[in-house]
């Protein structure tokens, strides 16, 4: 089940349906609304799930403590429920949330899944999203032989000028009705797009709030 309107999500979410374990409790994954990045995992039991669908933001069970947990109500990184889905079984639940601050780890990182072999590491996103985190890291640690790096030296200049020029060959592609050339041509342009982005300081993620917007 699926809302974006906290009334209509209240009532798609059928509270006394879920099927929740032994001890009262179903698991809840959460995620970015916008690009997907899985930001954690916590437990909700009746109380905390009808707590969140009541104020619009999230309320787990601590095990650990034993009473309700509000995120973020003493480090100020509130999640804000944009969406909330529950399995074939009814017996977990996928919440998708406006993390303010952009941190959902109490360690201070972006998600609580962000350790490969002992490395810390970027959560996985969406590709847009994962790839415009490799511009912005381009541009912030140049190197001389990164094409990204190139670009940015050049400025709005060339930039745009290779902006310009793909989308011409995108046109160009749909024109000749060539489906690889088009998938080959529009993935040239998303980046070249990523980039001018990233050089004018703005996020990828503002684009996809655009879009959220347009589409109610």
């Amino acid at each position: 089940m699926f809302s974006c309107d906290l009334h209509s999500l209240h009532h798609a979410i059928p509270v006394e349906k879920i099927r929740y374990d032994e001890k009262g409790l179903v698991p809840a994954i959460v995620q970015d609304y916008l690009d997907g990045t899985v930001l954690m995992m916590a437990w909700m039991n009746r109380e905390s799930l009808q707590k969140s669908l009541e104020t619009g933001e999230s309320w787990f069970w601590s095990r650990s403590r034993q009473e309700l947990w509000h995120k973020g109500a003493t480090s100020g990184h509130l999640q804000k429920l944009k969406s909330m889905r529950y399995d074939c079984d009814s017996d977990a639940l996928l919440v998708g949330v406006e993390q303010v601050g952009d941190i959902a780890c109490h360690t201070g990182q972006r998600s609580c899944f962000h350790k490969v072999d002992g490395q810390i590491v970027p959560p996985l996103g969406d590709t847009l999203s994962q790839l415009f985190a490799v511009i912005c890291d381009r541009r912030d640690n140049p190197t001389e032989s990164s094409y990204t790096c190139k670009l940015f030296a050049g400025g709005d200049n060339k930039i745009l000028k290779k902006l310009g020029e793909e989308t011409a060959e995108v046109v160009m592609a749909f024109k000749d009705d060539d489906a690889d050339a088009i998938t080959s041509e529009v993935a040239d342009l998303l980046y070249h797009t990523l980039v001018a982005l990233a050089h004018h300081k703005v996020d990828v993620k503002a684009v996809y709030r655009k879009l959220q917007e347009r589409r109610k």
